[in-house]
């Protein structure tokens, strides 16, 4: 039986398997398909991780994570898993995609969450050419510039507050004349000077060469108006990758919001005992990857508490 199991191979996920390690835990495993690094392995400039000076894209940040994780002693698993189960003794079951299981005593899951994409012509061309998710992440790259942002929820109309303290203009498009946004982010937004309200409107296309993104075009209803701008921030929510603690019946075995984030304590602890939660798939998430390993940390320490108290 492992110790613990380590549900993603992200930011969170490797930092919880070094701590996990390098804590004294000899039978740590952690569970991911793919190559190990998360979604910032697809950001192709990052100045933001402390104590990194350089500039450089994701997967040169991420590089040298796994082998760092796996000299303590950390394993990996290059399977999916498709969820996880409480047993009546307390432990848990990883049930795999190719039919196997494993048993665990506790459980680390950082699966994140996947932005949403609006579904305009050449967003996915232009994707981490121009078009973000992420206002923190590429933000200051467009410093005194004009900005569009996509969206009309609160997280919508507080990164376009956050830019217009970067960029010299912000266009604000949303398909409504009303926010989803809570009144007083709403009224930041309009008491900000250089937002411009694009409304009842929507994308239709954004365009650009080799370079990355030159303009966007979006339909109003007076017709499509084009904005000028070289940086694109959709933010029309994300779906959190919660499948793994969904029962046979497609109930959470853990507390979740109403939007399926995983309801977690400020010790990365769901509501099962045993059972942690990291990363962009937890509640209140600021979806940065300093944050995401800091919750790696935290939940593995955690786990070797509820560990050392159960063996």
């Amino acid at each position: 039986m492992l110790d613990v199991a380590i549900i993603g191979g992200g930011p969170a996920g490797l930092t919880a398997g070094l701590y996990a390690t390098r804590g004294g835990l000899k039978n740590v495993t952690m569970f991911e398909k793919g190559m190990p690094g998360g979604q910032i392995m697809n950001s192709s400039e990052i100045e933001n991780y402390p104590g990194v000076s350089q500039v450089m894209s994701g997967m040169d940040l991420m590089a040298s994570w796994p082998e760092q994780c796996q000299r303590f002693g950390l394993k990996h698993e290059m399977v999916n898993v498709e969820k996880v189960s409480r047993n009546k003794n307390g432990t848990f079951t990883i049930h795999k995609d190719d039919g196997s299981t494993e048993d665990a005593l506790s459980v680390i899951v950082g699966t994140g969450s996947t932005p949403k994409r609006a579904g305009f012509k050449g967003e996915a061309e232009f994707f981490g050419k121009g078009v973000s998710t992420c206002a923190t992440c590429d933000g200051f790259f467009y410093k005194n510039k004009e900005v569009t942002v996509i969206g009309g929820g609160d997280t919508a109309l507080e990164e376009a507050v956050y830019l217009a303290g970067i960029c010299s203009k912000v266009y604000l498009v949303h398909r409504r004349e009303e926010f989803r946004a809570a009144p007083s982010t709403v009224e930041r937004a309009k008491n900000t000077e250089n937002i411009e309200f694009v409304l009842n409107s929507k994308p239709d296309e954004v365009f650009g060469d080799m370079m990355g993104v030159q303009g966007i075009k979006v339909a109003t209803p007076e017709g499509i108006r084009q904005l000028d701008t070289t940086g694109v921030f959709i933010f029309v929510g994300n779906d959190v990758n919660n499948g793994v603690l969904k029962d046979e019946n497609g109930n959470f075995i853990c507390d979740v919001t109403e939007w399926g984030e995983v309801v977690v304590d400020l010790k990365m602890k769901t509501s099962v005992d045993g059972l942690f939660a990291t990363g962009d798939m937890r509640l209140d998430a600021p979806k940065q990857v300093v944050v995401a390993a800091g919750d790696g940390a935290t939940a593995a320490i955690g786990a070797i508490s509820y560990v050392m108290e159960h063996k």
